[in-house]
């Protein structure tokens, strides 16, 4: 039998010390491991998060029981309120927990179609296919007014500070063929305080940077554009060969971006001086329509000035385009429904979407480039 041999006692100036062995620090949060299934084959990989989500896709699922209409970030960035054709509008905070802290049912007897938060004061404007304008108090959860305001199905509104006057002013888009405007506000009147009669169906309403001018979409493939303050049509955009399906405005008040049944995204510049003859800035193509005739909703990214745009699709994706070059960026999945709305974090690289499954998501994107 072999005997372990004893090393000598250690001597010198270290004699006598205890080394501990130094712990391993805990990978930092912005590190993913990914697996293949064999453990000799496990990968780091670092991901640059770009917001405060407390991950780069969060789930906001649960509150409806139908397909998200339009959803919307408030000014601050801080809240969500979304609106379903299950008659209900759902409030949500950003970040972490991520709460649905409101319910607000039963608003109105038909789907909810759009809704916009207040610029200044805490309601949320919201209008329906029971022809109705409604105003919820979101402190409170009450509804505040609610206004017959078309004879027809409303499809959109928008809302804006009137030049100087400091009144928020909100416009109304109808299957009745008229756009109207009304008094934002709990002590404003039933009465509109302007009527374009379009002559068709109007699919998609949007103000001017200054509020002087309103943009109505129809289902004569043109975009309406009346001043409120002549109070009848100056001009009109034309060069879609479908119905423009919703109508946003850049940041920077010199573009309208205009989604459409035909599949096609057009970019317009509605400066007053266009380089381009029919105003016609980008034709993006990436999102598909589909056959359901749905209003998708577009919306610019606020982060970065507006150099980017985004719209979903068919496909239950959403696709977003660098508007300079036309180049698509993304196309992100996640949904298992048409893609109906989508919305820019006001001031985070931060994409919301609502989709046909009654779900929302909230997507972390890299960091736009400086304005």
């Amino acid at each position: 039998m072999s005997k372990r041999s004893h090393s000598p006692p250690p001597s010198g100036p270290g004699a006598g010390i205890v080394m501990k062995r130094a712990k391993a620090s805990p990978p930092p949060q912005n590190q993913i491991a990914i697996s293949s299934g064999k453990e000799s084959k496990g990968l780091i990989r670092t991901v640059q998060r770009t917001s405060n989500l407390d991950a780069p896709i969060v789930s906001l699922a649960g509150a409806h029981s139908g397909e998200i209409m339009s959803c919307r970030f408030d000014p601050t960035g801080q809240n969500i309120a979304a609106c379903s054709a299950d008659r209900s509008i759902s409030l949500w905070r950003t970040y972490a927990p991520n709460t649905n802290y409101g319910l607000l049912s039963s608003q109105a007897k038909a789907p909810i179609l759009d809704l916009q938060w207040s610029l200044y004061s805490p309601l949320i404007y919201s209008v329906s296919a029971d022809h109705t304008l409604g105003y919820v108090d979101v402190t409170t959860g009450q509804r505040v007014k609610k206004i017959r305001a078309h004879r027809e199905i409303i499809n959109a509104l928008d809302r804006t500070m009137a030049g100087g006057s400091g009144t928020e002013l909100i416009a109304t888009a109808s299957d009745d063929g008229t756009v109207k405007v009304w008094e934002g506000g709990d002590e404003s009147g039933k009465v509109p305080v302007s009527t374009f009669e379009v002559g068709c169906p109007v699919t998609s309403v949007c103000w001017s940077a200054d509020g002087n001018t309103i943009y109505a979409g129809a289902i004569d493939n043109e975009i309406h554009i009346y001043d409120l303050r002549k109070n009848e049509q100056v001009s009109t955009l034309m060069g879609l060969t479908d119905t423009p399906t919703s109508l946003s405005l850049s940041p920077n008040g010199n573009f309208l971006l205009s989604p459409s049944f035909s599949s096609q995204t057009v970019v317009w510049d509605i400066r007053p001086f266009s380089p381009s003859p029919n105003r016609i800035h980008r034709i993006l193509q990436g999102a598909p329509a589909g056959f359901e005739n749905t209003l998708l909703r577009g919306a610019w990214s606020k982060d970065d000035g507006g150099k980017r745009v985004a719209v979903g699709g068919a496909d239950r994706m959403v696709c977003i385009w660098e508007l300079e070059s036309g180049r698509i960026l993304y196309k992100l999945p996640g949904h298992k429904g048409t893609v109906t709305a989508v919305d820019f974090h006001p001031k985070e690289p931060i994409i919301l979407t609502g989709s046909k499954d009654g779900t929302m998501l909230l997507g972390e994107i890299e960091a736009g480039l400086d304005v």
